[in-house]
């Protein structure tokens, strides 16, 4: 099966790794392939009772520096395996903005990997994998 749209997901996780493998694969069997990564991230929220509790500027500082860094690893490791790909940082819901970016650039299959969640957790935590794949109108490849 060849796309010649693919959207990585990213997170610097260990299964977003095997999917970054995956997808470096799937580049190279299709000459002319465009590569999409994009790293969603969203700010930490406090909430107590109903109210939004004020965090430091700091705390999200770090969150931000931390997704810089992640998107500079891939970065990295895609110039080393010599594929050009697009890299986005998006700030956001990460399985709406993955959903999102796909439709606006036309994406045929997105990979994305598996954070291994499973039974009680993933029903009462979600996953992004599982969103996506329940959301998504084009193929998904989930890697563990």
């Amino acid at each position: 099966m060849l796309f010649s749209t693919i959207l990585l997901a990213y997170d610097g996780s260990k299964a977003a790794n095997k999917a970054l493998d995956r997808a470096i694969e799937l580049a190279k069997v299709t000459p002319g392939a465009a590569l999409h990564v994009v790293h969603a991230f969203e700010f930490p929220r406090f909430f107590i009772g109903e109210a939004l509790a004020p965090l430091p500027a700091s705390v999200n500082k770090d969150y931000y520096d931390l997704a810089v860094q992640t998107t500079e690893e891939v970065k990295k490791r895609l110039e080393t395996e010599g594929i050009n790909a697009k890299i986005e940082l998006l700030q956001g819901s990460p399985a709406e903005t993955i959903l999102k970016y796909a439709k606006d650039n036309a994406a045929e299959v997105i990979v994305i990997g598996s954070r291994g969640l499973g039974g009680i957790r993933e029903f009462v935590l979600g996953s992004v994998s599982h969103n996506v794949v329940q959301s998504a109108k084009i193929p998904v490849l989930v890697v563990k």
